[in-house]
């Protein structure tokens, strides 16, 4: 009977064997390596990485993290490749072929039509003796002991080695590219990882109210101008230059503090020197202060001119956080 001590000590098996396998890779890296890596870098071309069956599957997301990180790339299924596919190939492409066997029927056939274009191919496989390692320009060794199946038969340990060395080369692309997390930006425009590295505070004020009033205001016409504006705060405007802000949390201590507010004017209520920050902000950045200080709001200012507020709702809307 399974308990469940058996399936945790399963678990933690799996992923020791799994890690124990990755880390014998490092024993594997050679002048094939870098070679590979220098053939990549150097092409003209795409990177074409291709497999069948498990290994496809690591092709395509091999192909999504190189796409991702400044190395044009594209996936071509091996049994696709005899039907047609080849025509995607292009004469500087760089293949990587992904097979654990290197000796699967499509695997045989694929081969020798690669060659034959002349393209650079690079086999990523765990048998060194292998139809695919011989007739490839650079091998990466992805050899494993057994896989972590019980059975020793579904690719676990395999795929992750294969996993593991493209990994390995996007990186090394990335270090040699000196690729920026603005460059990473471009390419993840969506979603809140895109967010986060593109959305400015201008793109969150575009539409803000700008609530203002003025140092001799009444306490009246700062809680009207607080409420109207729905912002939770209300900035103080001197001749064009903020002086000050009052947050409704100003207006709840003063409260607290005094029975009767008739003589105040914003000017006395008001907190000096309020947090600000440029439209041109990175809206991360602006978390960040916001976290840092524990506020909800920001005053944007641009060189001095009024441009808006910026509350935490607004990021939080966006979902970056």
């Amino acid at each position: 009977m399974i308990t469940k001590e058996n399936i945790l000590a399963i678990a933690k098996k799996t992923i020791l064997s799994e890690s124990e396998a990755i880390a014998k890779l490092i024993n594997f890296l050679d002048e094939n390596f870098t070679q590979a890596v220098q053939q990549i870098y150097e092409t003209k071309g795409r990177l074409v990485v291709t497999g069948i069956g498990k290994s496809a599957i690591i092709a395509q997301k091999m192909v999504a993290t190189f796409n991702s990180t400044g190395t044009p790339s594209l996936f071509l299924h091996a049994s696709e490749a005899i039907h047609g596919d080849l025509g995607m190939i292009q004469n500087e492409d760089v293949i990587i072929c992904i097979s654990k066997s290197g000796n699967s029927p499509e695997i045989k056939v694929l081969v020798p039509l690669l060659k034959r274009f002349g393209n650079t191919l690079i086999a990523i496989t765990g048998n060194m003796t292998s139809f695919l390692a011989k007739g490839s320009d650079h091998v990466l060794n992805t050899t494993v002991d057994m896989e972590a199946c019980p059975i020793n038969l579904a690719p676990t340990n395999s795929t992750t080695a294969q996993l593991v060395m493209g990994d390995a080369l996007a990186v090394c692309l990335m270090e040699m590219r000196d690729f920026k997390p603005e460059d990473f930006a471009v390419y993840h425009p969506g979603g809140a990882l895109g967010k986060k590295l593109l959305l400015r505070v201008k793109d969150m004020i575009e539409h803000s109210l700008k609530p203002t009033v003025a140092p001799d205001s009444s306490i009246k016409k700062v809680i009207f101008e607080i409420s109207e504006k729905r912002l939770g705060v209300t900035a103080v405007v001197e001749n064009n230059k903020i002086i000050g802000i009052i947050t409704d949390g100003d207006i709840r201590r003063m409260l607290n503090d005094r029975d009767t507010f008739a003589d105040l004017t914003a000017i006395d209520i008001m907190t000096k020197n309020p947090k600000m920050v440029s439209s041109d902000t990175m809206a991360v950045d602006a978390l960040n202060i916001l976290e840092d200080f524990s506020i909800t709001q920001l005053i944007v200012s641009d060189n001095g001119e009024y441009k808006g507020v910026l509350h935490l709702h607004d990021i939080l809307k966006e979902g970056i956080v």
